[in-house]
């Protein structure tokens, strides 16, 4: 079979038919999860489908298809219809376990969809795009020579099987079995590596969008930060009743009072993560926060966290090398220490374009040179926005 010319004509276009079912029902899957996580009602619906699509044996599919269709596009027809509700299942399952507070950094910080996609869904994604593409993959090849041995379409794998076996060849099932196995493993083993690559790759990060008005957030300044009579309950616990404040432009606001007063949940407030059950917020349309957790993409280094926020790499690399280690710029966040990593979260507050800035215990882990330093970068890069710091270790002199 390896020297006639023929064999590679069969096996080009097998591989033509199954790849081309294998990619349209993979962009298939991708675009119909996208839909589902954004829309309920189309989980909803397609729910019942992707369910009659795992059920339904690929024989009856191919069969219906062979009577509407005829042969030439059987394979592709089928492998489509088996990849794509595995593939839907586990791309929608990844995109849900996306983690929340992390989709609230991305709001906050008003991220481009490109920097969400890529730093903060992408890693979601990986555990089950892995899963899904490798038990996709066998499964194709498998329907889609099924599919070609029931219609037979000329210069087709399934064309030789079914021929070898009219004829009683058993060598030819054997030749061409073993055919079919050597192109599933290198086609999974190719497409694995592709997937291997797009996850590998760091893209530039785009610059963050300008910030908007919004209807429930008003805007009464250029720099103005104030809340009126706000109330909010939590389980039945009153955090705060009818509380007012107004932050003056410029102005820097320490909070210190003890834990469980609702410092962090006073910020929250103010960034716009937490509606009230009542009172006004009124604020600029952009700010920058440092969480009471760090809320860093772990799997990317110090620079690429900042660069997020700011779209531009040297940029980020410069303002780093203000409070880090040169040595740790460019190690993965899930490496550094505590205190390294309180200080990427500070430094990508204070570098994002915003009109104020809460910082929330910003200084956790530092020691006491180290809070030095801290506290001087930021006074230098206040640069006449509010900055509200909540913090035990502040004193009246900041």
């Amino acid at each position: 079979m390896l020297g006639q010319g023929s064999f590679y004509l069969i096996v080009g276009k097998s591989l033509l038919r199954i790849a081309s079912g294998f990619f349209a029902g993979f962009a298939g899957a991708v675009f119909l999860a996208v839909c589902s996580r954004r829309m309920p009602l189309a989980e909803e619906i397609l729910s019942p489908v992707m369910t009659l699509m795992k059920a339904v044996p690929v024989a009856s599919f191919a069969v219906l298809l062979l009577i509407w269709w005829g042969s030439s596009f059987l394979a592709v027809a089928v492998c489509f219809m088996v990849v794509l509700p595995n593939l839907y299942i586990n791309l929608l399952e990844g995109l849900k376990s996306s983690d929340t507070r992390m989709l609230e950094m991305a709001k906050v910080f008003r991220l481009p969809f490109r920097n969400r996609f890529f730093y903060l869904c992408r890693p979601a994604l990986k555990p089950f795009l892995y899963s899904g593409l490798k038990l996709s993959l066998g499964m194709c090849w498998k329907s889609g020579v099924a599919a070609e041995v029931i219609g037979t379409p000329d210069f087709s794998i399934g064309e030789g099987l079914y021929l070898s076996k009219v004829y009683l060849d058993t060598a030819g099932i054997f030749a061409w079995t073993a055919v079919v196995i050597m192109l599933s493993v290198l086609f999974e083993k190719a497409v694995l590596w592709l997937a291997e690559r797009f996850f590998a790759w760091e893209p530039a990060c785009g610059r963050p969008r300008e910030a908007g008005r919004s209807s429930t957030r008003n805007n009464t300044g250029p720099a103005l930060l104030e809340i009126r009579n706000v109330t909010l309950a939590y389980e039945g616990h009153v955090v705060w009743d009818r509380f007012s404040a107004s932050y003056a432009a410029g102005e820097t606001y320490c909070l210190t009072e003890p834990s469980g007063s609702g410092k962090t949940t006073l910020l929250c407030i103010l960034a716009g993560l937490i509606r009230p059950d009542a009172g006004e917020v009124a604020a600029p349309p952009s700010c920058s926060m440092v969480f009471q957790e760090d809320r860093l993409c772990e799997d990317y280094s110090a620079v690429k966290n900042v660069e997020l926020v700011t779209g531009d790499r040297e940029k980020a690399r410069e303002a780093l090398e203000k409070l880090l280690e040169k040595e740790a710029l460019d190690r993965p966040c899930r490496q550094l220490s505590g205190g390294m990593r309180r200080r990427v979260a500070l430094v990508r507050a204070m570098e994002a374009q915003s009109a104020y800035v809460l910082l929330d215990e910003p200084f956790a882990g530092m020691d006491s040179e180290t809070r030095k330093r801290a506290k001087r970068y930021i006074r230098e890069k206040q640069a006449g926005r509010t900055v509200i710091i909540a913090d035990h270790f502040i004193m009246p002199s900041f």
